[in-house]
């Protein structure tokens, strides 16, 4: 909805339709500023182009209302940019106000949120998966390259340092290995929050509360440590 104001036109958020908007009501206010301030710098800069329609003067005369500045005075053309320069500078003003003030609702309902609800704050967080959209790779493609990585012998130039440091390291004793028993697994899944910081596979620790027939699978994990490639 635009309105009037001294020759100014000004768009404002209207509720003709009845409905209550969302847009919070300080967001407006300062909306309705800058809006006002635009109107204000367009009728200054018409007026100091030479247009001095009456619309566009009692817009002039309202962005200099309450200064002791005239317009017949001879430094009108310095009066009128540093006043577009200060509704400029406002205006920024009001901008980075808007961004302070909407970064402070977002973390303050973030922490709310956080006491509330966590899965539904952290589904919030969680970035939309892009997949790739190209075509497929080609099965033998994948296999040579692969094949050429692992399965071709290679000569490595292994350094005398190797052998120094082999020969220093004979006498250390290894570490006994970690056996890993479902009851480990059980106690470490019990005291796990329940939707924070899940793993590349996205699965939160709920998941792995509920299902507690997964603990063989999980620990079968565990010799994957003693597997050569």
């Amino acid at each position: 909805m635009c309105k009037i104001q001294g020759g100014a036109k000004v768009t404002t958020a209207g509720r003709a339709n009845g409905h209550s908007s969302a847009i919070p009501a300080w967001r407006r206010r300062i909306e309705e500023r800058i809006a006002k301030a635009r109107a204000l710098i367009g009728g200054l800069i018409c007026f100091r182009s030479g247009n001095n329609r009456p619309r566009i003067v009692r817009t002039v005369r309202m962005a200099f209302a309450g200064t002791n500045v005239s317009l017949s005075q001879p430094d009108i053309t310095q009066k009128l940019t540093e006043r577009i320069d200060d509704l400029k500078q406002r205006i920024a003003a009001w901008g980075k106000r808007i961004r302070r003030y909407t970064e402070r609702s977002i973390r303050f309902n973030q922490n709310r949120l956080f006491q509330s609800d966590q899965k539904r704050l952290y589904e919030s967080l969680e970035r939309p998966m892009v997949s790739g959209t190209g075509p497929a790779p080609n099965q033998a493609d994948t296999v040579a390259f692969w094949r050429g990585l692992w399965s071709e012998p290679v000569n490595h130039s292994e350094g005398p340092w190797t052998e120094v440091v082999a020969s220093q390291c004979a006498g250390i004793t290894p570490m006994n290995p970690v056996i890993i028993t479902p009851d480990d697994v059980a106690e470490a899944v019990r005291r796990a929050p329940n939707w924070k910081s899940p793993g590349l596979d996205g699965l939160h620790h709920y998941w792995l509360k509920g299902f507690m027939d997964n603990e063989d699978n999980m620990i079968k994990y565990d010799h994957c440590d003693n597997v050569s490639i």
